[in-house]
């Protein structure tokens, strides 16, 4: 019978409805062909020769929050220029062959699939009257696969976890069009240097400074520029001065006066913290005296236990932290409890409650023992030592300008630099390699190596000389790998939010069907 009411969902051409029956699980329309012919999938011609008859099922889109479901009476055809061959007519409009839902309805719960992920995609489906599992979520969202698009000119390459610390993936993205364009399983330079040789047609590549993908391009395109990425090769020289700070922290206690520390002066997590300082520093003693004797270090880590980092750290002479500095929630405070102070309130608990009624969320702990640290400082006789702050703690102090220090800050920064030359001169050279980078300025690039490579950033130095190609094409060419971390990001929501299993096919799916 034919639907005159507007908001039935619509019959497709071709079909001819007999029955409608609405009840409370959903509506269930019942249809037939009414094509006079059907074409041969084999030779592709049409056949009116009717052998059998049967019933098709499929789901279709929801109507008025009721399921709906399609019953299709469909006709088999004899071929008559296929001997024996026996084929069923196709169902115009719903769906293709074998399928058990309609099209639309595929798509639907594709697209639902592609931003919400298997199970929550299917809880949402379910809620809108288009049951379904979250496995065929799964299976619809690998069905869709990927979207073919113009080979990329300029990419960039980052690796990603797929757990972090045991297995790697690497993501390609071009960043002419801001896109994903390949997820490789793993970052070996083998794998990475298959998918660039297939892809010759690649001028400029952006990377990180790490070896393996400078490796892998150098080999598969030779003539391809590749990019160091501006924003590693900030925080890299910010991490060797930090290793600069740490050799140094000898000096710098003897600079400060802080040789010895009394422990009636440390707070009980002061006290801790110490307490580990003096097992750390029994530790770097035993390995040096192993490495004084003629060890390697593989050796002295199968005579010690003690992991290659340690070791290898040990032996640089990084490990000279007495109290490791960690952020607290009392930084945004600390103007309000100096002027507390300042004004007489030497009261832990108080300075708590005042605190608290500006907004601060920490404990009465934090504030009772930031507390005792000022009123032993003050109570400490003169002359007698006080605490040198953390290698970190002073690394941002000395790159930090001096309006932005407190006047101790200021003091302590002012006798470090007077007292180790040496670390006054990193400090320096830190803050031209950064106006180097953000001002452009390649010519100055050599300049700046020579002179660091003969101070306490000679490996950062060296580092950049190995690899200065790709430096120096950072201080010219546009591109970096900021939009390739972006892309990293945006995987890492994809693969913990929405995808349990976070299959790599999956994952491309996702990221590179989608656009």
């Amino acid at each position: 019978m034919p639907i005159s009411n507007p908001s039935m969902p619509s019959v497709p051409d071709g079909l001819h409805v007999d029955d409608l029956t609405l009840d409370k699980t959903g509506l269930l329309i019942t249809a037939r062909t009414t094509a006079a012919q059907a074409s041969c999938r084999v030779c592709g011609r049409a056949s009116t020769r009717v052998h059998s008859r049967y019933w098709r099922t499929f789901k279709d889109l929801p109507w008025q929050d009721r399921s709906v479901t399609w019953r299709v009476q469909v006709r088999r055809f004899r071929c008559g220029h296929c001997p024996g061959r026996i084929f069923a007519e196709r169902v115009p409009g719903l769906g293709t062959r074998k399928a058990r839902r309609s099209d639309r309805l595929a798509e639907a719960q594709t697209d639902i699939g592609m931003v919400l992920g298997g199970e929550a995609g299917a809880r949402l489906s379910r809620r809108l009257a288009m049951p379904i599992s979250g496995d065929t979520v799964l299976r619809l969202i690998r069905r869709r696969g990927t979207v073919p698009s113009p080979p990329p000119r300029v990419v960039g390459i980052d690796d990603w976890a797929f757990r972090r610390g045991h297995r790697y993936g690497t993501l390609i993205c071009d960043l002419e069009r801001r896109r994903i364009v390949a997820l490789l399983p793993d970052r070996e330079s083998g794998t990475v240097e298959a998918w660039l040789s297939a892809h010759p047609e690649i001028a400029v590549l952006a990377r990180d400074r790490g070896g393996c993908y400078g490796e892998a391009g150098a080999r598969a395109l030779p003539r391809a520029i590749q990019v160091a990425d501006r924003w590693h090769l900030m925080e890299n020289a910010s991490a060797a001065f930090l290793d600069a700070v740490r050799k140094s922290m000898t000096a710098i206690r003897t600079a400060v006066g802080a040789t010895t520390i009394d422990p009636d002066r440390l707070t009980c997590a002061e006290r801790l913290q110490y307490e580990g300082y003096r097992r750390r520093t029994a530790t770097a003693e035993a390995i040096l005296m192993l490495s004084r004797q003629g060890m390697s270090i593989r050796q002295i880590v199968h005579t010690t236990g003690h992991s290659r980092k340690l070791v290898r750290d040990v032996l640089r002479g990084l490990t000279g932290d007495v109290f490791r500095a960690r952020q607290s929630s009392l930084e945004a405070h600390l103007p309000r409890l100096d002027a507390e102070w300042t004004a007489g309130c030497r009261n832990g608990a108080e300075l708590w409650r005042r605190l608290r009624a500006d907004g601060f969320t920490g404990s009465l702990r934090v504030v009772g023992e930031w507390a005792t640290r000022r009123r032993r400082h003050e109570q400490a006789p003169e002359g007698a030592s006080g605490k040198v702050p953390s290698a970190r703690l002073l690394a941002r102090m000395m790159t930090t300008g001096r309006d932005g220090l407190s006047k101790a800050e200021a003091v302590t920064v002012a006798t470090i630099e007077a007292a180790v030359p040496a670390l006054d001169e990193a400090r320096s050279l830190l803050s031209g390699f950064q106006a180097m980078i953000r001002e452009r300025r390649a010519p100055d690039l050599d300049t700046w190596i020579d002179t660091a490579a003969r101070g306490l950033l000679a490996s950062f130095a060296n580092g950049l000389t190995r690899d200065r190609a790709a430096v120096a094409a950072a201080l010219v060419e546009p591109w970096s790998n900021g939009q390739t971390e972006g892309q990293i990001t945006r995987l890492k929501l994809v693969k913990r939010q929405m995808y349990g299993r976070a299959k790599l096919d999956l994952l491309e799916a996702r990221l590179i069907g989608a656009g």
